[in-house]
């Protein structure tokens, strides 16, 4: 296993830092006041046009993505450059665009789209004209496993027709979200896997209704995680992505890069937490002395930094099976990560909410929306428990197979 940085990746990595600290951090502040002055949860502020103006500019523009449509890094290339925009996860990685759901929407287009397709969606995606959401989870199963979902995607002609309820679809109440990719069963009768498929929704479709917007933790987040109704919607077969009856594997192929990317960022997000943490405890006083002289303030930090350099190497070396044999040589290193990263980023966060006293808990500081951010994703994309299941699964192979 080789980590060492690329000569192109740490190029880009002094570029994103240089970016981040110009131009990033700066704009927290001014996004901020931007969206207060807007009165609007969905308002979409200047300030965040103009840094992907600047972002653009600078050549760090669709980094996520390989191949002819992105930037032609590999995974591994990408790691380092996830972290550092974790560091701002509500402004980095969209000024990048490099923001999910329009990463993995993204990139199963790529990957399973018509020219046309991509012509239509994924070219306005790439320029970041457009955002889009993924239509997976449902409210009235179990979504941990996908075989649950309902939604039906009927064939009637030349059209295909969906019914079905639909939450946590992330970014579909902004007004610049116009596409939706939808999964459902085209085929109740085939085998388990190969019942469902997706098909491209737009969301002016008559039909398609945003019933509400779902708050994390009371945090109502630009685009909203709403939950979505589809009754009697039509659109033309041509919206079939890929293979009918493939969706289970599309979703497969766009949820593996998705996981990893969240467990890059997840590692930016505790780092900022342990250099917060870090500056409190040295500029603080207790009982005679620095709050950093405390024992127990000392183990906190000794911890957290054990814990975030563990989770990075294991990041690493998914990214780089990733690269070598690929996302699903690489699933049982992905279920771990998708494990590990949240779990670690939450602890992290909230030894320096802890550190922190009451600002912690308040919006003075980032703290209290990273933590909410960071233990979603122990929900999201797969609860805990599904990963476990999957790593012990393949542990308990290589004995019961000898």
């Amino acid at each position: 296993m080789d980590f060492q940085h690329s000569t192109a990746s740490l190029e880009m990595i002094d570029k994103v830092e240089a970016f981040m600290s110009e131009f990033v951090y700066p704009a927290e502040a001014v996004y901020a006041a931007q969206m207060e002055e807007g009165d609007d949860p969905d308002f979409n502020p200047p300030v965040l046009e103009d840094l992907k103006a600047e972002a653009r500019t600078r050549g760090l523009w669709n980094l996520f993505l390989p191949g002819e449509f992105g930037a032609g890094l590999s995974n591994l290339d990408y790691a380092p450059l996830a972290e550092i925009t974790g560091r701002s996860p509500w402004l980095a990685p969209e000024a990048l665009n490099c923001s999910a759901p329009d990463t993995g929407n993204m990139e199963i287009l790529a990957e399973f789209g018509t020219a046309l397709q991509r012509e239509q969606w994924l070219q306005p995606l790439l320029d970041a004209e457009i955002r889009s959401c993924f239509s997976m989870t449902e409210p009235d199963v179990a979504s941990s496993d996908a075989r649950n979902i309902r939604t039906r995607i009927e064939r009637d002609g030349d059209e295909y027709v969906i019914n079905g309820r639909k939450w946590w679809s992330s970014g579909a109440a902004s007004p610049r979200c116009k596409i939706s990719i939808v999964m459902g069963v085209t085929d109740p009768d085939a085998d388990t896997y190969h019942r469902q498929s997706m098909v491209l929704v737009p969301l002016d479709t008559p039909g398609v209704e945003v019933v509400r917007r779902l708050p994390v933790f009371g945090y109502h987040e630009r685009g909203g995680h709403p939950e979505l109704s589809y009754t009697d919607a039509r659109v033309p077969v041509d919206n079939l992505l890929g293979e009918q009856g493939g969706g289970f594997a599309i979703a497969q192929a766009r949820l593996g890069p998705g996981r990893i990317h969240h467990c890059m960022r997840l590692i930016g997000m505790a780092e900022r937490a342990f250099d917060l943490m870090c500056t409190r405890v040295l500029a603080r006083e207790a009982f005679g002395g620095p709050i950093a002289d405390q024992g127990v303030v000392q183990d906190w930090i000794a911890e957290a930094r054990v814990r975030i350099e563990q989770v990075r190497l294991l990041v690493l070396k998914t990214a780089w099976l990733m690269d070598t044999v690929g996302s699903k040589g690489a699933r049982i290193e992905i279920s771990a990560i998708k494990v590990a990263a949240p779990e670690m980023a939450t602890w992290v966060i909230d030894k320096s909410i802890q550190a922190h006293g009451g600002a912690g808990v308040s919006d003075d500081t980032p703290l209290a929306a990273l933590y909410a951010h960071a233990r979603t994703l122990r929900i999201a994309d797969g609860p805990d428990e599904v990963h476990k299941r999957s790593v012990a699964r393949r542990e308990l192979r290589r004995y019961s197979s000898g």
